[in-house]
């Protein structure tokens, strides 16, 4: 298995720290309102790395936070008059609910920055004792960014570049510092701002330090996998190893994994745009299945473009897997023969050729847009062997492969079918009955009713099968 790794810029052998173990750590999003779609990505790729790594037979240990107090968090509070907390409380319900309608398995932990101060405070105590960092007068305290040799080498930015022209770091308050890169680790409190007790004065931590912190607390000093995506390499993930590092005297990840952007209609994401898009109002039109198989429909270090025709697209490749998956359980439920012959036991076992492929993919860097294809191409397979005089384990072994496969990519596509309301039943059925007297206008005005209640009628050779639109 080859990862690219931001650090080395370059694919490189996947070799863990512990033998069959994996640690990995995955910034999350600020909680101050409901997810967009660009959060939506690393959500969707990495769990999909973790599902992979899982199947691989590796137990992940993966670590995901939600960062609960930020100056935007803040600023929603005063908006509503209420208490900090009482805005993120409600955001990381929302968070898990989108997560779980595009099926993110939930993280081993999900830690919160609020409940991490302690961590952080020893941290920072232990930056300041070895030269790292110090306090101003204000009681703020700064990371002292040229203590760390190796600070830039995540991001492959050079200190005197960023000194002479980049303003990323440079923030109010900068007539304290001893350099105008140091950066914050933690900020005396503003009033109606939560803030916390600690030796330099009450406040509350800078963005860095809280990742820093919670890996090393539920990972330890030295992780496998870092990721995120390429917005946070640099200031975020390059003051991350600068904090780690120092405080640890370790490396902090081995593999750094960053994911694209996403564009709306070929332009950066903005509110002031007008394509600014939640999750949950892309899950008003579209099942947020066909949203996580669109995420996976590209590589992950390749931008991806989000429009409707793309989104359709991704809404139709998806019904292709379910639709076969469907087809296999009908035919299943209806299959006479139980054992396969020959020629099907031949046929299982080129089958299985797809599933090397789909791993040869997955392997390369995890591509999953090769490995859709592999899929797609095992669908095809499966569509045209299986028919109603085919056994059932020949069946269920093509059923078998297809789900476990698209399990890995997070997609269900075998998802139980729901019972029909009485009414539904009883109009399948006059529908039939209106078919058989020959009364097609009625039974043409019942399929349209049932169009109405979002159920698809297929009149086909093996009979009349349905599915939700």
């Amino acid at each position: 298995m080859k990862i690219y790794n931001t650090l080395t810029k370059k694919k490189e052998e996947f070799v863990p720290i512990e033998p069959g173990r994996v640690r990995m750590y995955v910034c999350g999003p600020t909680v101050y309102n409901l997810i967009h779609i660009g959060n939506a990505r690393p959500m969707i790729v990495f769990d999909t790395v973790r599902r992979y790594m899982e199947y691989k037979g590796y137990e992940v240990n993966y670590v995901s936070n939600f960062t609960d107090v930020d100056d935007k968090i803040i600023k929603k509070a005063i908006e509503e008059g209420v208490d900090a907390d009482v805005i993120s409380k409600r955001y990381i319900e929302e968070c898990k609910k989108d997560m779980e309608a595009m099926n993110v398995k939930p993280a081993t932990t999900h830690p919160l920055a609020t409940q991490e101060i302690g961590g952080m405070l020893e941290m920072i105590e232990k930056l300041i004792e070895t030269g790292h960092a110090y306090r101003a007068e204000d009681g703020t305290v700064y990371y002292r960014t040229r203590s760390f040799r190796d600070y830039g080498k995540l991001s492959h930015k050079n200190l005197d570049d960023l000194r002479g022209g980049n303003r990323t770091l440079l923030v109010s308050g900068e007539d304290q510092k001893e350099d105008p890169l140091d950066f914050v680790l933690w900020k005396p409190k503003k009033e109606g701002e939560p803030y916390w007790e600690s030796p330099w004065c009450q406040g509350r931590p800078g963005w860095h330090i809280e990742c820093s912190v919670m890996s090393k607390k539920y990972l330890g000093d030295e992780i496998d996998i870092h990721a995120g995506g390429e917005d946070l390499v640099f200031p975020h993930h390059e003051n991350e190893i600068a904090q780690s590092e120092a405080a640890n005297e370790k490396t902090f990840a081995r593999y750094w994994m960053h994911n694209a952007f996403l564009n709306i209609d070929n332009r950066k994401m903005s509110k002031s745009l007008g394509n600014f898009f939640t999750v949950r109002e892309v899950g008003e039109k579209y099942d947020l299945q066909v949203l996580r198989f669109f995420m996976l429909s590209a590589h992950y270090r390749s931008p991806l473009n989000f429009s409707a025709e793309l989104m359709e697209a991704a809404k139709n490749g998806y019904e292709r897997i379910v639709t076969s998956v469907d087809n296999l359980r009908f035919l299943l439920e209806n299959a006479a023969k139980e054992e396969a012959s020959e020629e099907e036991a031949a046929l299982l076992k080129e089958a299985q050729g797809f599933a090397l492929k789909f791993e040869e993919a997955m392997d390369d860097d995890f591509n999953t847009a090769d490995a859709l294809s592999a899929i797609f191409e095992l669908v095809k397979f499966a569509n045209t062997w299986a028919s109603d005089g085919s056994s059932r384990a020949f069946l269920s072994g093509l059923k078998e492969e297809i789900e476990q496969l698209s399990d890995i990519c997070g997609l269900m596509v075998n998802r139980k079918t729901q019972m029909l309301e009485e009414d539904v039943e009883r109009l399948i059925q006059e529908r039939q009955a209106a078919r058989k007297a020959k009364d097609f206008q009625r039974a043409d005005e019942i399929r349209e009713m049932l169009l109405e209640k979002g159920i698809i009628l297929e009149d086909t050779r093996e009979g009349v099968k349905w599915k939700r639109a």
